[in-house]
């Protein structure tokens, strides 16, 4: 059963250490702080003098790593990875960082995106007598990366072919005996950052992951770029992308990344506050207060507040320990879940005009749940107002979402979306309204989720049958 909202996608980060840190709790906090990408599996691999250590579950980073498995995780340099799958089931099987063992060595990988031609490249490569031990694409690339290797004299050289030869979006740690490897697909559409701590590199999917542990961010990996580490020759960068293109994942901004993370030099916040402000202008109303839907619904709550002068208030009350409505066993149970997970507060909301603020609306089901949770609460009326477009197609790039079918604005008008989520009025915000909230970001956007116009073709059919 499909939640209503886009699902998470994954989270990487690594470490190469020149200093004395304890790169095992720096991985740890790292991926602490990137937990909300990602709440299925975790795994952390450490390099100790030339030998990969690794451990990986199913389950949260706290639940995972005590101190006794990070002390045994010891090594110069680490990366970790937290999954929630797109491709791939959820299996201790297809957690990450993958360790691999090939002709020229080993070494360990994780992956945030997805692979738009993974099953043909599968196929191919099982043609060629490999073996696969997951269902992930991210052990696709691995594949491709170790055969690539005998043909050359560094890992980086092989995977400048490999990159030549996979499509789709990704974000890449690579850990050898001897390098740490960052790579960013040649459109740049899943995030991925490089800071510094004193002399040591460190790769994140979020620049939150830095703060707590003193990194300085230092700039976003580029579309196409591979950037290798080494003790004997420090930093190396290769370019990739000879066009200069990107087409960063728009959602990153709207809904998926940390409101406090920095990606291509425009804070997350910043863009969801815009987001609220053009939302006034292009669909205001006139209520008594407005509610933010915790949590990627407030920084346009705030916005909207701002441009219009209606007061925001603390509509809901949100209980952050219950888990993805989608796993409780029943329909039932799941709509007792939203209500745990969501709770009005009734004296900001009775006998009022109230401006709902979420950042979309997929198949509109808990759209209307909450809507309806409102009423309840005493609401007179409920506008809702939404800080991205109508969602009307599928994404193929490392976002989980439901086919075209399923999705509530491909297959109806704004009229019955607002009768079938039960409000008074629907807005969303306009595609030029959206991509004028990214002034000043150093890339351009995916926006296929909205236009059905991807930046990479979809070449598996399995892929192309679900548009």
């Amino acid at each position: 059963m499909w939640q209503d909202k886009l699902q998470e996608e994954c989270g990487v980060f690594g470490v190469y250490n020149n200093n004395e840190f304890d790169t095992s709790r720096m991985v740890y906090y790292g991926l602490f702080a990137l937990q909300h990408r990602g709440q299925e599996s975790a795994g952390i691999a450490v390099n100790n003098n030339g030998t990969i250590v690794y451990r990986k579950e199913m389950g949260m980073v706290a639940d995972i790593f005590d101190d006794n498995v990070l002390d045994y995780l010891n090594g110069h340099s680490g990366i970790g990875h937290v999954r929630y799958s797109t491709t791939g089931s959820s299996l201790v099987e297809n957690a990450q960082p993958l360790v691999i063992k090939y002709t020229k060595g080993h070494m360990a990988l994780a992956h945030n995106g997805n692979l738009t031609n993974a099953d043909t490249l599968r196929k191919e490569l099982e043609a060629k007598g490999t073996i696969f031990q997951t269902t992930t694409d991210s052990e696709v690339i691995a594949a491709l990366l170790s055969r690539a290797r005998i043909k050359y004299n560094s890992i980086e050289e092989a995977l400048v072919e490999v990159m030549s030869i996979i499509k789709g979006a990704y974000a890449l740690v690579i850990m050898t005996p001897h390098k740490l490897i960052a790579a960013r697909d040649p459109f740049g559409m899943r995030p991925l950052v490089m800071g510094k701590k004193e002399d040591s590199f460190v790769f994140s999917s979020e620049s939150c992951a830095f703060d707590a542990l003193g990194v300085d961010l230092v700039r976003d990996v580029d579309p196409g770029e591979i950037i290798v580490i080494s003790k004997e020759k420090g930093l190396e960068s290769i370019q990739t992308n000879k066009k200069k293109q990107s087409a960063m994942c728009s959602f990153e901004y709207i809904y998926f990344a940390r409101p406090d993370s920095v990606i291509e030099s425009l804070e997350v916040y910043e863009a969801r506050f815009r987001a609220g402000k053009v939302l006034f202008e292009e669909h205001p109303v006139e209520a008594d207060v407005i509610v933010g839907v915790p949590d990627s619904g407030l920084g346009a709550a705030h916005g909207f507040a701002a441009a219009s002068g209606i007061p925001l208030v603390d509509g809901f009350m949100k209980n952050r320990y219950v888990g993805r409505t989608f796993i409780a066993p029943s329909q039932g149970l799941r709509e007792l879940a939203v209500h745990l997970k969501l709770n009005p507060i009734r004296s900001q909301i009775n006998g009022k005009r109230v401006i709902m603020i979420d950042d979309s609306i997929v198949r509109g089901t808990t759209s209307r749940r909450i809507v309806n949770l409102l009423r309840e609460a005493g609401a007179t009326e409920v506008h809702v107002r939404v800080s991205s477009p109508p969602v009307k197609y599928s994404c193929y790039f490392g976002i989980d979402t439901p086919e075209r079918e399923n999705l509530i604005a491909s297959t109806h008008s704004l009229d019955e979306i607002r009768d079938l989520i039960c409000a008074d009025s629907v807005g969303y915000i306009s595609r030029e309204g959206l991509l004028s909230t990214f002034k000043g970001a150093g890339c351009e956007f995916c926006t296929g989720c909205f236009t059905g116009n991807y930046p990479v073709e979809i070449v598996d059919e399995e892929a192309k049958g679900c548009q």
